[in-house]
Parts: C-alpha cells; structure tokens; sequence
C-alpha cells in the first residue's frame, strides 16, 4: 500500500531531523522521523509516494545512522580499540548485525585501527605512568589487542627506555627508604619495580650499575640510625656482651652487613659505656 508523504516538518529541539507526515483516509499523520542525512540520501519530498518496504528500509537506515552518530560521539572523547567500541554498543543494546556494520564503516573511513590505537596506548603508558612492558601488554590484552599487534606497540618501549624508567624507579624508592640497610632498600625496590612488569634481567643489570661509593655512604648513615634505635631499645634490659649481641642482632636481621655492624658497635656502643 502506497502512502504520500503530505508534509516534512523540522524537529523543535534537534534541527538536524525531521518529522514524516504520511496521507490516511482521513488526512494526514505523522509517520516517522529521520536525520537530515537519510533525507538527502532518499531524496524525501512532500509528494513522493512510499510503500511499506521502503518506510520498514527508511526506518532501519535512521536507527543505523542514530547508531553511527552515538558511536562517533564515543569516539570523540579518544582513540577506541575494536573491542572497546563491540562492548560499548552490546551496552547499548544494539543488534550484532547493525555491529558488524557500525565496524565496517568505521574501518573504511580510517576511524579504527587497532594497531594505531596500540602504538597510541603504549606511548601513552610510557610518557605518563611507571608501569613496565608486562603490564601495558596485559592492559593491551584486555583492551582486546593481542598477537603481533600487541608485540609491534611494545617494540616502541626499547630496553634503553626500560632503564631509563628502571634507573629513576630506584632513585625515588631508596630515597622513600633511606633509613634502611643497602640490601633491604634494593630488596624493596626490586619487587616493586617487577611488579610494576619490568624485565628482572634489566632491573637487575640497573641496580649493578648504581654509584657503589654513594651506596657505601648512605649505607653507614642507615646503618648508624638504626643501630642507635637499637641501643636505645636495648640499653634498659642489658648491658655489656649481652647489649652489643642484641643490637648486632638486630642490625644483622634488618640486612647490614657483619663488618659494618662490627664497626657501629665498637665505635658507638663502647664509646657509651
């Protein structure tokens, strides 16, 4: 059954879409409503005569075009991986084949591709946050970049890179702990830097790299702080052989070395008796 469309009216509140009035047998009703690009795309036009097919196809093309505008919307905000964009319009209730073909749109007009969104994400974690490459790949994994595309990203982060980051990651944890002995600060900071998915080979070449003169020094002072804590502690209860046994104890538990903990005790605690 033909119907005409009697009049084409502009929406109140969004501009870009109109308003279909179709004949009845008593006048005219409204019908439906498109965006101004389905109405160029069909040429509609008071007087043009629609059957069933065509309005169920005009219908179909809007809900798609309201679909691609949602999803551009979401896009504006930053670069989507393909999964991202699947799982946000699955949220939104839209129909897999309408989907399959939001993606093939977006693909052909270059507005996704995982692998731009990779090298993306990964110069990002690397400007912007500490994680190492173990991370940002389990990151990638989840944003569902995997395989060689995740691997191309990642060859971004060179292992010149990873030092860099390494080397500054130990700078600020052992000035975080530097009351501590030398092995127990670089104990700490080793586990958090492998947390955070940086290679144990790189971190360990770092940390044989640092200034062992400086170490030495702030090792002593360390040594020195905490040995003092220790005599105080100890010093009500006992005295003598049995004092210097409990701080040397004490001191050989927190990661001092025995010649270093030898020198504190003969140079210190002698000098207090």
């Amino acid at each position: 059954m033909l119907k005409k469309i009697t009049r084409i009216t502009t929406q109140k509140k969004q501009k870009h879409r109109y308003n279909i009035f179709l004949s009845t047998p008593t006048g005219d009703e409204y019908g439906f409503s498109v965006d101004e690009d389905i109405l160029i795309k069909f040429r509609l036009e008071k007087g043009m005569e629609l059957d069933d097919e065509l309005i169920k196809t005009l219908k179909e093309q809007d809900n798609l075009h309201k679909v691609y505008t949602l999803t551009i919307h979401f896009l504006s905000y930053r670069i989507r991986s393909e999964k991202e964009i699947v799982t946000y319009l699955q949220k939104k209730e839209v129909e897999d084949e309408q989907i399959a073909v939001i993606m093939q749109r977006l693909k052909k007009e270059k507005l996704l591709d995982d692998q731009q969104f990779a090298d993306m994400f990964v110069r990002s974690r690397m400007n912007t946050s500490s994680k190492g490459p173990k991370i940002i790949e389990q990151e990638l994994f989840e944003k569902g970049i995997v395989g060689q595309t995740a691997a191309n990203s990642l060859e971004q982060y060179t292992p010149a890179l990873q030092k860099e980051k390494i080397q500054k990651l130990l700078g600020k944890k052992i000035k975080q702990t530097s009351k501590d002995s030398f092995q127990k600060q670089i104990n700490q900071a080793k586990n958090m830097i492998l947390q955070k998915g940086f290679n144990q080979q790189l971190v360990l070449e770092a940390i044989q790299t640092m200034d062992q003169e400086e170490n030495a020094d702030q090792e002593w002072e360390a040594l020195k702080f905490q040995g003092e804590k220790l005599y105080q502690k100890h010093v009500k209860k006992y005295e003598g052989f049995q004092l210097k046994q409990k701080v040397m104890e004490g001191l050989y538990r927190k990661g001092f070395h025995f010649d270093r903990i030898q020198q504190f005790v003969n140079e210190y605690i002698e000098n207090q008796e």
